[in-house]
């Protein structure tokens, strides 16, 4: 029963955004109202907790809505400025073909940007790029959420193994075993990122072989998954092209840099082998002409192309984008860099004596990223100042619009998180732990095929790989220990889970979705990322169980 009752906040957000299509921001405070209940007479968690948790929410909230304003000012900006129809140009001078586009951009560039930012931030970035060379609005977040997953647990430079699973391990319990074995707390934290690293390896070489699909079957003229299937031996290159690189790092480096090497790696490999038409298909393909897409295809907003102006080269118009992923490197690598940014503060604390709070870092959040980059941008593009206003403004509005679903949906979140027996008066776990318990007494001896899936429900719940890390790694241990399987892969199929997960978490979805002017239909866009999140999920679920029966691992005892 409890099982169920901590089920049924998800169960509200699934049924009424997925399958009756409402939008996020009619789905969202229903869900509230529902954990709300639950937490008060249930959880029996006391009325300023609820409030703190859900001010906490709002904390959060404005910390991504940073970014979204970040992200739509970039694009607004170049837009504006002609550099946008620069690099739409320089992009049909590789290669028309729209499949290989998506790669580029989503599976490739979206790989670096999640190595160096995180947050969701590689959707942000990549869909209204998409959009800019040619995507329908709903084709462009739908990529660019799909590469939400390889690349996710090395993301802002490692940080769901560096920060969310060394966090959720960091516990005697831990440290007694591993010292009993002589095993060092970081070298195990590194030995689970290497297995993360492979199992996500394995698995991210079809990635693109599913946005090639997603495009055709979805948003072609034909609507054929042959479509898709035809550039095979191309997406499968782009595959190995990323996850070799991304594996090799992690395991001779560590965990900070994978999705950071990969990426570019993969950028150099993948767009050579386009320009030379290596693998790439005879005939390229493209969507219908624009005035034959169907209505639920297009956002609000769609780009209008300022002629390039002369002087504006491809490198000028890339720079922005080359700024972005320097600055975001040097700000998470750099000490003093870092030190600089994250001394400026927010601090919302200790709200109601509950301890609860969240502190804003508005210079260390990829939004601030973005508006330098701009600044840049704004002389070396040679830029009026009108353009940059107008850009500033609508890119506000946008905003503004978003605030409303993502402000009811992360302090549904945190009400749901806060809801354990540090604040509640039942001695109830918080609910993500009843009902991974729950779930776990069903599974018994066959967890190994369920580990991912609870890494994913963390994800979906919390909008991030880390927090789920935070949240079940040290149960994902204990259940490996009961069941005999070693620890350190059932933990990895967590963390991989969990960054799966982010193809179908809600504030990743109305970020993205805000972006390119889609408010309103996020349950369309989840219904089609829970297409590559299932094969994600049942490999993982594979490979994990085939790893515990080779003897891949050590059982901690």
């Amino acid at each position: 029963m409890l099982t169920l009752m901590a089920l049924a906040p998800i169960l509200t957000v699934f049924f009424f955004l997925v399958i009756l299509r409402w939008p996020a921001k009619k789905a969202m405070p229903l869900a509230l109202v529902v954990v709300t209940i639950l937490a008060f007479f249930q959880w029996q968690v006391p009325g300023t907790v609820i409030s703190a948790s859900i001010i906490q929410g709002i904390a959060i909230c404005i910390a991504i809505l940073w970014i979204v304003f970040g992200a739509l000012f970039m694009l607004n900006t170049l837009t504006n400025s002609g550099a946008l129809a620069t690099i739409r140009a320089g992009f049909m001078d590789i290669t028309p073909d729209r499949r290989i586009q998506a790669i580029i951009v989503a599976w490739c560039f979206g790989a670096f940007i999640e190595g160096a930012a995180g947050f969701g931030t590689p959707a942000a970035v990549c869909a209204p790029l998409l959009m800019a060379l040619g995507f329908p609005a709903m084709g462009a977040v739908t990529v660019a959420l799909i590469i939400q997953s390889t690349p996710v647990s090395f993301g802002a430079v490692g940080t769901p193994i560096l920060l969310g699973v060394k966090t959720g391990l960091d516990n005697p319990i831990v440290h007694d075993i591993l010292a009993a074995n002589n095993i060092a707390f970081m070298d195990y934290i590194f030995e689970i990122g290497r297995n993360v690293a492979l199992i996500h390896g394995i698995i991210g070489i079809m990635i693109p072989t599913f946005l090639a699909v997603i495009l055709t079957r979805f948003f072609g003229k034909e609507k054929s998954i042959k479509k898709g299937l035809e550039i095979l031996p191309f997406t499968i290159f782009a595959g190995l092209a990323v996850t070799v690189p991304y594996v090799l790092t992690a395991w001779f480096l560590g965990p900070e840099f994978p999705s950071i090497v990969g990426g570019l790696v993969g950028l150099a490999l993948v767009v050579t082998a386009a320009k030379n038409n290596f693998l790439t298909p005879k005939v390229a393909w493209d969507f219908a002409p624009r005035e034959e897409w169907p209505k639920h295809w297009m956002g609000t907003w769609e780009p209008k192309f300022a002629a390039a102006p002369a002087h504006m080269t491809l490198a000028k118009a890339w720079m922005p984008y080359v700024l972005v992923g320097l600055f975001l490197v040097l700000s998470r690598k750099v000490a003093w860099i870092k030190g600089l940014l994250v001394s400026v503060t927010i601090p919302v604390t200790d709200v109601f004596g509950t301890g609860l709070g969240y502190v804003i870092k508005p210079l260390y959040v990829p939004g601030f990223i973005f508006v330098l980059a701009i600044a840049c941008a704004f002389f070396i593009q040679r830029m009026k100042f009108s353009d940059l206003k107008s850009a500033a403004g609508q890119s506000l509005k946008t905003t503004i619009q978003a605030s409303f679903a993502l402000g009811f949906a992360i302090p549904m979140v945190r009400v749901f998180i806060n809801s354990g027996a540090k604040f509640n008066e039942s001695g109830l776990l918080a609910m993500p732990m009843e009902l991974a318990n729950g779930v776990a007494q069903i599974a018994g001896s066959a967890w190994t095929g369920l580990a991912a899936v609870i890494g994913a429900m963390g994800a979906f719940i919390a909008g991030s790989n880390t927090v789920s890390n935070m949240m079940f790694s040290l149960f994902q241990f204990g259940v490996a220990s009961q069941i005999d399987v070693p620890q350190s892969i059932i933990v990895a199929l967590q963390a991989v889970g969990g960054a799966a997960g982010n193809m179908i978490t809600v504030h990743n979805v109305v970020a993205a979705a805000a972006v390119v002017g889609l408010m309103d239909r996020e349950g369309e866009i989840i219904r089609k990322t829970l297409i590559p999140l299932t094969y994600y999920l049942v490999a993982a679920a594979i490979i994990g169980m085939i790893l515990a029966n080779i003897g891949w691992g050590v059982v901690l005892s």
